[in-house]
């Protein structure tokens, strides 16, 4: 898990967002599974819960940071 900063076109910071990498470690039967096995962002700052829905998978961690902020 690891946290990024948001940054406008000037390169200011604003906002947080949150990477990790997930599995499901226990089966597919379970009725409260998050999703598909790989690497997922979401707004989020540090120590508080998420602000908004997850998106991915993704196949890596690059390609996750480069979604969230890609429509920057």
């Amino acid at each position: 898990m690891s946290y990024h900063q948001f940054r406008d076109q000037t390169g200011e910071p604003y906002g947080s967002f949150e990477i990790f990498f997930y599995y499901d470690s226990l089966g597919k039967d379970r009725p409260y599974r998050l999703g598909e096995r790989g690497w997922y962002w979401h707004a989020c700052q540090p120590g508080c819960l998420p602000e908004g829905n997850l998106s991915g998978p993704f196949a890596n961690e690059q390609e996750a940071i480069i979604d969230a902020t890609d429509f920057i």
